[in-house]
């Protein structure tokens, strides 16, 4: 059906009742910038649309596009929100530094220490520390895993971490380093 040269296109409607349109968006997206950007993209989508719309209702359809425009940002800000965190202060994180050979090195020389001391112990005691440290298991899957009591998983893991306190020394002097 063409369009009759009296009758106003969608973008002359659009621009005439901008107000109006800026008002419907406001409400959806509770800003006035946003609105603002919501009523741009909703008249580029009007007038640089694919194809010539015509509606029977003009001021409808345009209320209608600005409408699911700031729907869509609503839901799009609100995506963006769940995976963004503002309140870091990037500057302050605490990124680790670099691994030199010379650390490598230190770090390896205590993880060798750590070794030697856990296997001096008993193999159940060693093997309730790996358990608990490595493997992350609790002590209560520990104690039904070997089928002990409680009491002696927390007694076996305090006794391995008392014999890795020995190898304290060496954290601190490759950490110094």
């Amino acid at each position: 059906m063409p369009l009759h040269s009296s009758e106003p296109s969608l973008g002359e409607v659009f621009i005439a009742n901008r107000a109006q349109l800026w008002r419907v968006a406001r409400k959806i997206v509770n800003t006035a910038d946003l609105a603002d950007d919501v009523v741009q993209d909703a008249y580029l989508k009007i007038v640089d649309g694919p194809c010539v719309r015509q509606a029977d209702r003009p001021i409808g359809y345009c209320c209608q596009v600005v409408r699911n425009m700031a729907l869509d940002y609503c839901r799009r800000h609100r995506v963006e929100a769940s995976y963004r965190t503002f309140d870091v202060d990037v500057e302050l994180l605490d990124v680790p530094a670099a691994a030199t050979p010379d650390r490598m090195m230190c770090e390896r020389q205590v993880i060798t220490a750590i070794d030697k001391v856990l296997s001096g112990l008993a193999p159940r005691t060693r093997l309730v520390f790996e358990l608990y440290r490595l493997e992350g298991l609790t002590q209560r899957e520990i104690a039904a895993r070997l089928g002990c009591a409680l009491g002696l998983v927390n007694g076996l893991i305090a006794e391995a971490a008392t014999a890795i306190k020995s190898c304290g020394h060496l954290l601190f002097e490759s950490g110094s380093r």
